[in-house]
């Protein structure tokens, strides 16, 4: 019998160390994971006057924690525009919610939105700037939609690879 209660306990601790903790389930599931790495790509940003620049911009994603913390910083520059943006996001149960900063503007903010797979849908939002934001990675590529209100930026749709 006690033989028997030796292997028990083994097979529990064996599965104990064999199934994934709710941190670990936490990196699987979240959309950050997908992202990590150094992207690089181009898309137009859209004026108000109606006219459209190409732009150039690079890309780069921090994942920390159990996968539910993203660092992103993305740089993007076009032949009159150019913008530098930072943010720091957590990821908890589908919901995503943050802080972003944008250097060459000086603005900074709050994010939040929802995350479900490959696609973040979110809004940002500062004391004087606010946007919507479309994120769906898929693989090697990357596209990112910011629609601002109230600038003469209309939107920014980028597309970019994993480099």
């Amino acid at each position: 019998m006690l033989g028997s209660n030796v292997a028990r306990a083994g097979l529990l601790l064996l599965a104990a160390l064999c199934i994934p903790s709710a941190t670990t389930q936490a990196a699987v599931f979240s959309p950050f994971t997908a992202m990590a790495g150094s992207w690089s790509g181009g898309g137009v940003v859209d004026l108000s006057d109606g006219t459209q620049e190409r732009l150039r911009c690079r890309a780069s994603y921090d994942i920390g924690g159990a996968g539910d913390q993203l660092r992103l910083n993305l740089r993007c520059a076009s032949e009159s525009y150019n913008f530098d943006l930072a943010s720091d996001v957590q990821y908890r149960g589908g919901e995503i919610y943050g802080d972003w900063s944008e250097a060459s503007r000086n603005a900074s903010g709050t994010i939040s939105g929802r995350a479900a797979g490959g696609h973040i849908e979110a809004a940002a939002s500062g004391q004087s700037f606010s946007a919507g934001l479309s994120l769906t990675t898929r693989g090697n590529r990357q596209t990112v939609s910011i629609r601002p209100q109230g600038t003469n930026i209309t939107g920014v749709s980028l597309a970019m690879d994993r480099r």
